[in-house]
């Protein structure tokens, strides 16, 4: 029996009070799962509700059945529409199809994405651009096939440009050429460890919001159907003068 396991780590930009970006699940009508990652442009509240507004549409259409690149057309002529082409943002659409027994990433994105196998690492970084820009933004769609220790990376761009402003690289390509994945690790180990990087490069002030997603395919003993999701989430309480006092607002 092979186990699908999912990490997420993020983080918002440096004195922005929350990320732009956006990261829903759903579970897929036919079976399965996906995970859309939205990048709104800019930072802060007014990035975080464009994302969170695409995000939650791309999420309904898959509720209701729609492909994959059927979404992301969708999602993206809706944002060409209602922002009359002067707003871009990011989309990546990352499914694991039952029916199909295959791995979809659907790409609106130009940050590439890396599949990690014990044969190697593959970047697949065909040109792809944004939403909403242009009356065309078609998706880069790959398919793969769901096989034991195969890790898939995605994130938004925040991650490449850590430690720009210092005139220091990353180094992705690198970190993830080594990566054993033979070994079976979690992939929550990964995107710990590429997060708490990024941050250092940028000396503990990220110069954009940063959002990394790791799907990683591990064989399993168990021996039932059991589903489990975990979550981490900081809370800081606010004081008195910073809460509303409509009871209808939350």
């Amino acid at each position: 029996m092979l186990e699908i396991h999912i990490a997420v780590t993020k983080i918002a930009c440096h004195l922005s009070s929350e990320s732009g970006d956006t990261l829903e699940s759903i579970e897929r009508p036919a079976g399965g799962f996906s995970f859309v990652l939205v990048d709104g442009q800019g930072s802060g509240r007014g990035a975080k509700t464009l994302s969170n507004l695409l995000a939650t549409r791309a999420i309904s259409l898959l509720k209701d059945g729609a492909r994959d690149g059927a979404v992301a057309r969708a999602v993206h002529d809706y944002l060409y529409t209602y922002r009359m082409g002067q707003v871009a943002a990011t989309l990546n659409i990352l499914s694991v199809d039952f029916a199909s027994g295959s791995i979809l990433m659907s790409r609106n994105n130009p940050a590439p994405f890396f599949v990690l196998t014990p044969g190697g690492m593959q970047t697949y970084n065909e040109p792809s651009t944004p939403i909403g820009l242009t009356a065309m933004a078609r998706p880069i769609i790959t398919e793969l096939s769901v096989k034991p220790y195969t890790y898939i990376v995605m994130f938004t761009d925040g991650l490449l440009s850590a430690g720009e402003q210092y005139d220091e690289d990353i180094e992705l390509t690198n970190y993830l050429a080594g990566w054993p994945a033979a070994e079976g690790r979690l992939p929550e180990t990964l995107t710990e460890d590429l997060l708490r990087r990024a941050i250092e490069l940028d000396r503990g002030e990220p110069g954009d919001d940063i959002s990394i997603v790791a799907l990683g395919v591990l064989p399993s003993e168990q021996q039932n159907d059991v589903r489990r999701m975990r979550m981490s989430v900081p809370f800081k309480p606010m004081d008195s003068a910073e809460r509303t006092e409509d009871p209808n607002v939350f």
